[in-house]
């Protein structure tokens, strides 16, 4: 079974959730429908997986959606260089020959 089947928009005219005026008053009644579908969270997850740059999907505008997209990306980054910071020489040795690998011909790693 598809998440999409479960959904609380499959009754709901598209329009809802694709008006024509963009911005948070258009949005309201499509966003006041996601809060409570059972799906939302599969709904957002899909339209960031997928980019989808238009609409509301999973409650969230586009606008919305690239900021939240920011954010865990910011998040990973923050991560990757902790989990950099706290590797012992040997480990990081490991590491850094690893990424050299993953590298094509030619380019350089930092």
């Amino acid at each position: 079974m598809n998440w999409d089947n479960e959904a609380s928009c499959q009754s709901v005219d598209p329009e809802v959730f694709f008006p024509e005026r963009q911005g948070e008053a258009a949005a309201t009644m499509a966003k006041t429908i996601c809060r409570g579908c059972p799906v939302r969270t599969q709904c957002l997850e899909f339209a960031l997986s997928t980019r989808l740059d238009y609409g509301v999907w999973g409650g969230l505008t586009e606008h919305e959606r690239r900021s939240l997209r920011r954010s865990r990306q910011r998040k990973a980054r923050r991560e990757a260089v902790a989990a950099e910071a706290s590797l012992t020489a040997p480990q990081r040795r490991t590491y850094e020959l690893r990424a050299r690998e993953r590298q094509p011909a030619g380019a350089e790693v930092a």
